[in-house]
């Protein structure tokens, strides 16, 4: 009997390559195709497995923060997309960015290179199994965007509504058309490489770039009446409504960004980061818009540097659908009332890249488990990859928004421990101290099994 895995993006792949190198067979569905009856989502320009269509940032690689806990507890357990990710890594300061063409291909490569992994291209639009009735274990993992067919699926074997926000991407500018006599190299408090182009602003320029922001028009609202936006990644203009200075607090912060020709602060500071090796093209970062194409490139040119940019892409809203975890999933990932069904990636109700591949690999870790005939042992409360897990199986129903990987989400320091230790920083090695040693553990002692399944 094989594991099907529903969905191409980062999840799928990871779950899918997990298992396989854990012995298991499996069949990875996916929806999207340029050959034939091309189809693609409303965000998707490829067919590729693993494309990124928001940022290439896979977060910071700083030691001793909540996204290098992560990551670093996914490169013990053998995670695939972050190996090729560390493989694919472009210069960005203290971040793990990677070229996305090259990210993808290296994940088609390796998943048509894997005996054990038949990939089918065809939307999946439901999960009644086969007729004898049998229950595949199953892992949907089909994204933000869900098809339609699907997700009437899902709302039909969950038995609940479908909850559903919107999300964005950001612009991305041709490299050859920043003006680089007015931007300088950096990053934030000169952590890592100087690897972001900074476009700064003093005053006057960041206040006549906030009135042609607020006045721009946004563009046409078609599927939707009310976009439900997720707090963590807003629109610039619906940022700037909440007062002058709120850029200036979030994705225009200039804290850590010395102007080193001047020796100053600048009042507001746009950071771009590159979107490939080559460094041909930078993504404007945090800039996530709603705004018509033409207002966005009037409004954008106002940024220092960006006078006469080419836009090779510019910001978009796309849909971001997922289901209400805490009702539904257990530790496991599993649906509790079908659990030979599993949901993974951002349909289960994490944020971000890092995260959905992360649930990823969980899935296919348990979905192995359950091929063995043995009971999946659930990652540790105590490390990063069990506290993710551990926040959107037991959040708040009335009030569960997706969440990033962040300390908040971890155990805390014992109370005796935090009165002792008074610096953040040693707060958070600690932290991550405890979490890896839970980690390592519970890596260890769900070994064995999958050594002789593999045998």
């Amino acid at each position: 009997m094989k594991i099907r895995v529903i969905g191409g993006g980062l999840a799928g792949p990871e779950a899918a390559l997990t298992a396989a190198r854990l012995g298991c067979e499996v069949d990875l569905y996916e929806m999207r195709r340029v050959d034939g009856d091309k189809k693609l989502t409303p965000a998707h320009q490829t067919a590729d497995f693993g494309e990124l269509v928001c940022s290439n940032s896979l977060k910071s690689e700083s030691p001793n923060t909540a996204p290098w806990l992560l990551k670093q507890e996914m490169r013990r357990a053998g995670s695939a997309l972050l190996r090729i990710a560390d493989e694919t890594a472009v210069p960005a300061g203290h971040a793990l960015a990677v070229d996305r063409v090259e990210f993808s291909r290296r994940i088609n490569e390796e998943i048509a290179a894997e005996p054990r992994i038949r990939v089918i291209r065809e939307e999946v639009k439901t999960l009644v199994q086969d007729e004898n009735g049998a229950k595949h274990c199953t892992i949907v993992a089909t994204g933000p965007l869900t098809s339609d067919a699907l997700s009437a699926e899902i709302e039909r074997i969950t038995g609940s509504g479908r909850l559903a926000f919107y999300d964005s991407i950001s612009p991305i500018v041709d490299a050859e058309t920043i003006d680089m006599e007015r931007v300088y190299m950096a990053a934030r408090w000169d952590k890592g490489t100087a690897d972001y182009i900074n476009c700064p602003m003093d005053r006057v320029e960041f206040d006549r770039f906030l009135d042609a922001l607020l006045e721009a028009e946004a563009a046409e609202t078609k599927e939707w009446e009310k976009a439900d936006y997720f707090e963590g990644c807003l629109p610039i203009e619906v940022l700037a409504r909440r007062g002058r200075d709120t850029l200036r607090f979030g994705p225009m912060k200039p804290v850590g960004l010395r102007d080193p020709r001047t020796g100053r602060t600048p009042w507001a500071v746009v950071q771009l980061r590159k979107e490939n090796v080559r460094a041909d093209s930078y993504n404007l970062v945090g800039f996530q818009n709603h705004l018509k194409f033409g207002e966005q490139a009037r409004v954008l040119r106002l940024i220092p540097g960006l006078e006469n940019a080419r836009f090779l892409r510019y910001g978009q809203i796309h849909r971001n659908t997922y289901i209400c975890a805490p009702v539904l999933l257990d530790e496991t990932l599993r649906l509790k009332k079908e659990p030979w069904l599993m949901f993974a990636g951002q349909l289960s109700g994490v944020e971000g890249y890092t995260e959905s591949i992360a649930t990823g690999l969980l899935a296919g870790i348990y979905a192995s488990a359950l091929m063995r005939g043995e009971e999946p042992v659930a990652a540790p409360r105590g490390c990063a990859l069990g506290s993710l897990v551990n926040y959107i199986t037991h959040a708040d129903p009335k009030h569960f928004e997706p969440a990033n990987i962040t300390f908040d989400l971890l155990e805390p320091l014992e109370e005796d421990l935090r009165k002792k230790v008074r610096d953040k920083k040693e707060r958070h090695r600690l932290v991550c101290e405890r979490a890896l040693a839970a980690f390592d553990a519970w890596w260890a002692a769900i070994q064995r099994p999958a050594t002789e399944l593999r045998g």
